[in-house]
């Protein structure tokens, strides 16, 4: 297989663009992460407290940071702090080329606020602009989560000239709230004077874990017509998800803050790692193909898609009637969507912040041998 004939690269050519859902100090180090941007048209990275915590917690590579961090006297919402942003920013200069290349459109590497600040507006604004200043790269993106708190915060940070990954959205409603903030955030921009062409954003719309948690549901129930919707839910979302993206981006007030030289807040699918082993290893891929998009993939669905995706184009645009006939479907037999999507947000957060905290246990336990040894 020629690489302009990969799956990988086909999705490129079809508008989309793959990011890496991980980040570690050894991927930076041992060039896997650049054999990846090299071989599997991969052009970005996100991570989030569950992959900072897996990277740190696993192997040997933090100990020498962790160690010079104890000899500092440093706290362990220091040390994480350190490692998690040098780790960004070294990613940061490692994607500098994929960014200049796209006009910073691409090359983007995203940090989470700490995931206990989800509904705090101010410690969200404040804790993004810390991020930001000590990564310090015009290519990093501040993960701000979507909820009620986070909208406000989101219009905040972009009003301030940074970049942002809004995350952990699962509903359409509060999808175009998400696009109300940031399009506020942009307006205020300009009026504060920021050059709107340097600030870009994505919109992080949750895909498998709406599957999970309906399919669920579809199972209780037991009956043929419940099961035949099983697998559905989670396209159909995200490409309704897209329908509102193509809508709120024709508007006027889009195009005056385009003619002043913004850029769209592109959609980016995230949690597209099949839960169900049933389910085609690619479905969240393939299926959510259209230009524009950012399809965000754990390594495993990154090599299952260069190894047998088939990419047949824009597989999102022709499907709006399917995507809504399959919610009102679900809808006829007692499935909210709005309870769905509710616990879903709730899950994910406490799902972070778990996380969040496992790491700074470990890291303090780390610390304290490390303080032990000196």
């Amino acid at each position: 297989m020629t690489p302009t004939s990969t799956p990988t690269q086909q999705l490129s050519d079809a508008g989309v663009s793959i990011w890496l859902d991980d980040l570690s100090r050894g991927r930076l180090d041992t060039g896997t992460l650049r054999t990846l941007i090299e071989e599997k048209n991969v052009v970005g990275v996100t991570t989030n407290p569950s992959i900072f915590h897996a990277a740190i917690t696993a192997g040997h590579d933090y100990d020498a940071v962790i160690a010079a961090q104890a000899a500092a006297g440093a706290s362990v919402e220091q040390t994480v702090f350190a490692i998690t942003t040098t780790d960004v920013a070294d990613a940061c200069d490692l994607f500098a080329p994929v960014a200049a290349a796209s006009n910073g459109v691409d090359g983007r590497v995203s940090i989470e606020v700490d995931p206990r600040l989800a509904w705090d507006t101010a410690g969200t604004i404040t804790e993004a602009k810390e991020l930001y200043a000590k990564v310090n790269k015009d290519n990093v993106l501040i993960k701000i989560p979507a909820t009620l708190e986070g909208l406000e915060a989101i219009t905040a940070t972009l009003a301030a000239g940074i970049s942002v990954n809004v995350t952990l959205i699962f509903s359409l409603e509060r999808y175009r709230a998400v696009i109300n903030a940031f399009q506020s955030g942009l307006e205020q921009a300009r009026d504060n004077g920021h050059d709107l062409a340097r600030i870009h954003s994505v919109a992080s719309f949750f895909v498998s874990r709406v599957d999970s948690e309906i399919d669920k549901r579809l199972d209780a129930i037991g009956t043929d017509e419940a099961r035949a919707l099983k697998g559905k839910a989670g396209l159909a979302n995200a490409r309704l998800a897209y329908q509102v993206y193509e809508e709120l981006f024709s508007t006027e007030r889009w195009a005056v803050l385009a003619d002043a030289g913004a850029r769209p807040q592109r959609p980016l699918w995230a949690s597209t790692g099949v839960k169900d082993p049933a389910y085609p290893d690619t479905l969240y891929v393939t299926e959510l193909v259209a230009p524009g998009v950012v399809n965000t993939m754990p390594e495993k669905t990154l090599d299952a898609t260069f190894d047998h995706g088939t990419v047949t184009g824009n597989t999102i645009s022709r499907g709006y009637d399917d995507a809504n006939a399959t919610l009102n479907a679900l809808d006829a037999l007692g499935i909210s969507y709005n309870e769905v999507v509710a616990v879903l947000e709730s899950e994910g957060l406490d799902k972070f912040v778990a996380s969040w905290k496992e790491l700074l246990a470990d890291v303090e336990v780390a610390l304290a041998a490390a303080r032990k040894d000196a």
